[in-house]
């Protein structure tokens, strides 16, 4: 039952009538979730990340990398005015907001997809390292600037720290969980684009072995 259904509804309860409405709501919720992923809930639920079991934990970190990778590709091809502005990663899809005013041309989806595949190719490293929040900010960390980060922070970065000076091609503000090098991630492909809203895109897709 939707919320506002609750809600009008609640003008001619009584509290306790509400309480058992909205447990009602809650049990229905549960019970949906539990079809959806084969009676046994989530492995792991971020709010970013959803994996039902381990095979699927698998795909998501994967996609989860790509996803950073989506991020700093996308910056490289459109310009640094490309932010996050939200991701949803299931075992099917990645999906990724992001500020841009513009629908991307054919050419500049295949420039995206051709340079995470370049990454992927390189076998880059995924280090993560712990530091202060403003250290990680002075790196020039990518993070989300809705989110609220505590004083200290993962830090997650790809590239080759063997070079000299290191090739950094994606450092973000990230929880995880990530792979270790990009080579795990697989052949990575956009599946659609579409607006969400005044100066917002969104991008899914997907990765295959």
């Amino acid at each position: 039952m939707p919320f506002e259904i609750i809600k009008d509804k609640a003008q001619n309860l009584k509290r306790e009538d509400f309480d058992k409405e909205f447990e009602k709501h809650q049990k229905i919720s549960r019970a949906g979730a539990e079809k959806k992923f084969g009676g046994h809930g989530l492995l792991l639920d971020t709010g970013e990340l959803k994996a039902a079991d381990e095979e699927e934990l698998k795909k998501v970190t994967r996609l989860h990398t790509a996803t950073h990778l989506l991020q700093a590709a996308l910056r490289k091809v459109l310009g640094e005015g490309v932010k996050q502005a939200g991701s949803d990663i299931t075992a099917e899809r990645t999906r990724f907001d992001f500020s841009f005013d513009r629908k991307l041309t054919d050419e500049e989806i295949k420039k995206v997809e051709d340079l995470v595949n370049f990454a992927v190719g390189k076998k880059y490293q995924v280090e993560m390292k712990e530091m202060a929040l403003e250290d990680a900010l002075k790196l020039g960390a990518l993070h989300f600037f809705k989110e609220k980060y505590p004083s200290k922070v993962k830090v997650y970065s790809v590239g080759d720290f063997r070079a000299d000076p290191p090739e950094i091609f994606s450092r973000e503000l990230c929880g995880g969980p990530h792979v270790k090098n990009t080579s795990e991630i697989g052949h990575f492909k956009i599946l659609k684009q579409e607006a969400v809203g005044a100066g917002l895109r969104r991008i899914r897709a997907t990765v295959t072995p």
